[in-house]
């Protein structure tokens, strides 16, 4: 215990007690060079000397004209890589004139139907210039295909393209529902894009393992980390099983991790991750690649921190949240706009967050040194501790079967909820405050503008669907979406008959839905107990 008195007693929100002080009792572990397993103190020797981290903003809205508008603006300010955000239909495998997307479609990103939309949004965009992020699960491969036919038109070669797809589909069973199939048939698109791309496209990312959104669902920085990590344990038990090497496909796994608000906490969590990943790594699977050992990851600031109370105060919610992430050594970072509890971000608000990383990289010093908190009593106590939770977690998944079986029977999903509603209990009783919602209020808020979508944007996209069908070689389709279909009920890896029935003008949702009649639809309330 702390020589120092403690007046009251402070924890996290995954309940580690915070000391009033720490001392080198608290911190034993010799710490190894940046660079060096097990990656601690980050992947690469110089870090952020040597590369700076990607600012990569996400962006999606309305319709790919919209969202092309809005990628050249961030480039042309200075952002590095490319996010992008998709509607609720293209991530549930809907086309834009399914009646069951009618009023979602560009809301919550771009309406993305066909290869004539993916044109659209990368016109004038150099895709062998950019890094492409793109937030897309269940339908993962068919948005890679789309890239790569687009990237084929503009003559550049598979090798040249670099980015990531999240092709998470397990963390959607957890925490966001944007699933379409059932776990296994799933699981095996996700492996046969690790498969086409190490083969085709060697330089892009096949998963961002997705922290993120276990987050925002309510989870504590423990289980965040531990549910993430036993996801992607089931991905390599997967690419394995389908004859892939750790080494290989190893190099080409990424994270994506929530940069919470508890500065302190979430510089320990990104420091324990590392070294959390390059155990399992190599005492699990054997990987004796350092690369394939290396976590890598993308931060994202924390959404459902955000309030619509006081919203200019996200500002500053945001600033030191992507501290954190810099801090932790991460490879990409995005940094919400501070209107985003209340509308789709104005272009005012994703310049501002798009200066706030430049200003943490050019000003604050951000880039100087590799993790620039190594050493500290409190970070190595705290990482020691979160490293040993999450381990104990893992080690409970394990005894369940692993991360699929662990979802299955609602363990993950339950976990969660009891999180995320000890959380609210705290914030309604005032325990744990938000400034401008439960303490520091303010009589009359202060306007501001808000972003508003184009109302004709839904009918510009149901015109360009319709046209699609119309001018496309209707046999040539029709016997694309055959061959997808005869993929399906055999054992062959599905990418290549997706990307000719993409080519040959197929649309999302007309896939899917041949995918739909042969793999079926996931319910969680109908899954196995």
């Amino acid at each position: 215990m702390s020589p120092v008195a403690a007046t009251d007693r402070r924890e996290t929100d995954s309940g580690i007690e915070i000391e009033p002080v720490y001392t080198a009792d608290d911190a034993e572990r010799e710490l190894e060079l940046p660079g060096e397993f097990p990656f601690t103190r980050g992947p690469y020797p110089d870090m952020y000397r040597g590369r700076p981290w990607t600012i990569r903003q996400y962006a999606g809205f309305a319709s790919a004209e919209e969202t092309n508008a809005r990628f050249r603006y961030l480039l042309e300010r200075g952002q590095t890589g490319l996010s992008v955000a998709f509607d609720l239909p293209t991530q549930l495998g809907y086309d834009s004139d399914d009646p069951r997307a009618v009023g979602e479609v560009g809301r919550t990103g771009v309406a993305i139907d066909s290869l004539a939309d993916m044109e659209l949004l990368f016109d004038r965009i150099p895709l062998d210039e950019v890094s492409t992020s793109m937030t897309i699960n269940a339908p993962a491969s068919l948005l890679l295909l789309l890239y790569e036919l687009v990237a084929e038109e503009q003559g550049v070669s598979p090798e040249a393209l670099r980015g990531t797809a999240q092709n998470d589909i397990l963390k959607e069973y957890i925490a966001r529902g944007n699933y379409i199939f059932p776990p296994k048939p799933s699981m095996r698109l996700t492996t046969d894009l690790f498969a086409y791309c190490a083969e085709r496209i060697p330089n892009w990312n096949t998963i961002s393992i997705s922290g993120y959104h276990i987050r925002e669902a309510g989870s504590t920085a423990v289980q965040e980390l531990a549910f993430t990590l036993a996801n992607g344990i089931a991905y390599c038990e997967a690419a394995v099983e389908a004859g892939l090497s750790p080494d290989d496909f190893g190099e080409r796994l990424s994270f994506f991790f929530n940069a919470h608000n508890h500065f302190f906490q979430e510089v320990a969590k990104f420091r324990a991750a590392r070294r959390l990943w390059a155990r399992i790594m190599r005492e699990r699977f054997g990987a004796t690649n350092p690369k394939a050992q290396a976590l890598r990851f993308h931060a994202q600031t924390g959404g459902s921190t955000l309030t619509a109370q006081q919203p200019q105060n996200n500002v500053v919610r945001v600033a030191i949240q992507a501290l954190s992430a810099v801090a932790g050594g991460a490879q990409s970072i995005h940094t919400n706009s501070f209107d985003e509890a209340l509308a789709l971000p104005s272009e005012h608000a994703a310049r501002l967050a798009l200066r706030t990383q430049q200003i943490l990289a050019t000003e604050a010093g951000g880039t100087d040194t590799a993790d620039p908190l190594g050493g500290s009593f409190f970070i190595e106590a705290l990482t020691d501790e979160l490293e040993q939770r999450a381990w104990e977690l893992i080690e409970r998944i394990d005894e369940l079967g692993g991360a699929v079986a662990a979802v299955e029977q609602g363990f993950v999903q339950d976990e969660i909820e009891q999180a995320s509603f000890r959380y609210q209990q705290e914030v309604e009783s005032g325990e744990r405050v938000i400034v401008g919602v439960n303490r520091f209020h303010e009589e009359e808020e202060e306007p501001i503008e808000l972003y508003r979508l184009d109302p004709e944007a839904e009918r510009r996209q149901l015109e360009r669907t319709a046209r699609v069908r119309a001018d496309r070689n209707a046999e040539a389709a029709a016997a694309a979406i055959e061959r997808v279909q005869e993929a399906a009920r055999g054992s062959e890896n599905m990418l290549p008959s997706l990307r000719e029935a993409l080519r040959a003008r197929c649309t999302v949702g007309e896939i899917c839905n041949v995918l739909r009649d042969e793999w079926g639809m996931y319910d969680r309330q109908r899954a196995p107990a």
